[in-house]
């Protein structure tokens, strides 16, 4: 049985918003200072509080090993719920090219997540081609802007990605694989 908030839909009051948002000057405005607000006010407040959170939209604290210099790397995303996973869209506000996010999880699945106070290991895997349409429309349930952004993304294929707790996915017997969750005051 699928549980409501796995299928949200967008609140009325929003859908203008996130047409704005999705224009194309204000998401090139959005893309170099979102991410830099998001990160400070979420490693600050353990990942409760980001400049989306006011609009519904829920956001997270990813936190990639960086594929060209193996320094973590962290993207304030916006994700949606499938089941006991996480589900990241590679849209980069519309950008013609994959997100570094993206790129950094295919030279390395393994990250960490901050959201709700908490951080705690993934392995992240892409959407197989059955998955790839549900989550797409779900993805679209929780942000219109997504949309307009497939428009102007140049043809590449838009990645959706699929992000499992190491707890979850791994054997707990394995402690290198199963890293402990923290949780933050």
């Amino acid at each position: 049985m699928t549980k409501k908030s796995d299928h949200p839909s967008i609140p009325a009051w929003r859908k203008p918003i996130d047409a704005f948002l999705s224009f194309r000057p204000v998401s090139a405005i959005l893309r170099r200072t979102v991410p830099v607000l998001d990160r400070w006010l979420m490693r600050l407040t353990g990942g409760r509080i980001a400049s989306t959170l006011g609009m519904g939209m829920p956001t997270l604290l990813l936190t990639t090993t960086g594929r060209k210099t193996g320094e973590p790397r962290s993207a304030p995303l916006l994700y949606m719920r499938h089941g006991a996973d996480l589900v990241l869209i590679g849209t980069s506000f519309g950008s013609k090219s994959h997100p570094a996010w993206y790129l950094n999880l295919m030279a390395n699945p393994r990250a960490s997540v901050l959201m709700d106070k908490q951080s705690f290991g993934v392995i992240a895997r892409e959407a197989s081609p059955e998955e790839r349409p549900v989550l797409w429309k779900k993805a679209t349930q929780t942000y219109g802007g997504y949309e307009k952004y497939l428009e102007r993304v140049g043809g590449r294929e838009v990645p959706i990605i699929v992000l499992s707790s190491l707890s979850n996915a791994c054997s707990s017997q394995d402690p290198d694989q199963d890293p402990k969750s923290r949780t933050w005051s």
